[in-house]
């Protein structure tokens, strides 16, 4: 069995040192720690005093006064300046056809002939008619003076009858006999009076209808009422036409010398247009050319579904160059009823709900301006007020430009980028 004094003796207690290395090492570490986190303050202190104290360079530019005539381009689409749809007046078989589509005319030149002998014979029939009315007018003439012949012997008989009867020479019977001859003389004269009012009359309407017979078979020799093309032709040579149908029409024809366009004018700019405003037309087909056309008329008042007042630009087109039915581009030099400023459209933008433009102040120092839109043209605005003409704006500011802060313009130049405004 062992004894106690077998047993090995316990280890000692370890000593203090251990811990103390511990202990500093922990303090160490943690004093690193602190250190790198200070140092780390520090730099993030000073990149933000940098990024405080830094002068951003930016682009800038000169807002624009704007008191020209506003250039408004729209698209439209050129109309003939007459247009005609000749139809037949005259029934009857195309005779003659002197004209095809594209042929150019004259006023007053023939373009068809028409074969109508029914009408002819009903013009003749009408004037054989008016001569024999009008040798009815004669025998009533005639009439008329044997009437007045037999008045004036009636009234020498009757005058010497009285005057016989008043001396005892005849009887009182005769003279009344007498009498009632002249009175009887007087009724003839006025009936053959009458007589020569009904044939003047009766001459009178058939000279109306020998007129309307004769005017429509001058519609058998079809002319064309003005100068231009023909730019349809829908018959032939022995085709049968029927006047007054409704139907299809012989040919058409354009004036083209002179052509419209019709363009939409949006509502805010329809103040300024009145007749006499230029036009610069333009065609996609036609590169490099340039038409010029003043503004005519318009509808004066505006469609209500897109608000847009409809007018018309007329355009020379003495060489026939442009045609009817082609797209085009318009430029209206609308005259302002007020000047304003314009700016390009990359200086505003939208910041705290408002259209805004950073101002570069003349010390050097960036204001934000809230500025009111009246148009827009696209690489351009016009602004209605908050701007002055002038004003150094700067341009795609970054909404992170705070008031007042310095600003350095790009190559030093005092007056910023000149602007090409696209409103002009």
């Amino acid at each position: 069995m062992e004894t106690r004094e077998d047993r090995p003796d316990p280890p000692p207690p370890p000593g203090k040192t251990p811990f103390v290395f511990v202990v500093l090492a922990a303090i160490g570490l943690v004093g690193w720690g602190a250190y790198g986190h200070w140092q780390r303050d520090i730099e993030a202190t000073q990149t933000l005093e940098k990024i405080r104290n830094v002068v951003p360079r930016v682009r800038t530019a000169m807002a624009e006064r704007a008191d020209g005539p506003i250039d408004l381009t729209l698209p439209g689409e050129t109309r003939p300046f007459l247009t005609a749809a000749i139809a037949a007046r005259a029934t009857g078989y195309i005779a003659e056809r002197h004209v095809d589509i594209g042929s150019r005319v004259k006023a007053g030149d023939l373009l068809i002939r028409i074969a109508a002998p029914d009408l002819d014979q009903q013009l003749a029939q009408a004037q054989a008619q008016l001569g024999q009315l009008e040798a009815l007018r004669l025998q009533a003439d005639a009439r008329v003076e044997q009437a007045k012949a037999s008045v004036t012997l009636a009234s020498l008989t009757n005058n010497r009858t009285t005057t016989l009867a008043d001396q005892g020479w005849a009887s009182r019977q005769n003279a009344d006999t007498s009498q009632a001859g002249l009175l009887s003389q007087a009724a003839t004269l006025a009936a053959a009076e009458a007589g020569v009012k009904v044939a003047a009359a009766n001459i009178k309407a058939q000279q109306a209808a020998v007129e309307r017979l004769r005017a429509l078979t001058a519609f058998e020799r079809v002319v064309a009422p003005f100068d231009g093309v023909v730019t349809t032709r829908n018959v032939d040579v022995g085709d049968l036409v029927r006047a007054d149908n409704g139907g299809t029409p012989l040919l058409a024809m354009d004036q083209d010398s002179t052509l419209r366009i019709a363009v939409n004018v949006p509502q805010n700019l329809t103040k300024g247009v009145t007749p006499g405003i230029d036009a610069t037309i333009r065609v996609p087909q036609l590169p490099g050319r340039r038409f010029t056309g003043s503004v005519e008329r318009s509808s004066v008042a505006l469609q209500t579904a897109s608000r847009t007042l409809t007018t018309e630009v007329d355009v020379p087109n003495p060489d026939g160059v442009l045609r009817s039915g082609m797209h085009t581009d318009v430029t209206l030099k609308i005259p302002r009823d007020k000047p304003g400023v314009v700016v390009p459209a990359e200086a505003a933008i939208f910041s705290r709900g408002k259209l805004r433009v950073a101002v570069v102040k003349d010390d050097g120092r960036v204001t934000w301006r809230t500025i009111t839109l009246r148009r827009d043209f696209g690489r351009a605005l016009e602004v209605e007020d908050g701007l002055d003409a002038q004003t150094r704006i700067i341009l795609g500011p970054s909404p992170d430009l705070r008031e007042d802060q310095p600003v350095a313009p790009e190559g030093g130049a005092p007056g910023g980028t000149p602007m090409r405004s696209a409103a002009r």
